[in-house]
């Protein structure tokens, strides 16, 4: 997962975690739709977004729906292939190719 600093996603308190959990299975929400989902209270929600964004797991955009809110989505997570998330195709040797 995404390091900032030595504090990962463990190192989190219980409502950051859970706000990621809920970002993990309903997609980009407004700070009032986490509420909502987690039933945590609006300070918990703020508290556990504003860690999430330090350590990089959250990003948030504007909600183009009210601009006066944002919409925080979790941020694409780097493949630890090297290239990116980008598969490369299994070569076959010359010698073994049908």
């Amino acid at each position: 997962m995404a390091e900032t600093d030595g504090e990962e996603i463990e190192d989190l308190p219980p409502s950051a975690k859970l706000v990621f959990k809920v970002l993990e299975y309903d997609g980009p929400l407004t700070q009032k739709q986490i509420v909502e989902e987690s039933m945590l209270s609006a300070r918990t929600v703020r508290y556990a977004l504003e860690r999430l964004e330090e350590i990089g797991i959250v990003d948030e955009d504007i909600y183009f729906a009210d601009a006066r809110q944002s919409l925080y989505r979790l941020e694409d997570p780097v493949a630890a292939d090297g290239n990116g998330g980008v598969e490369e195709s299994p070569k076959k040797d010359a010698c073994c190719a049908e």
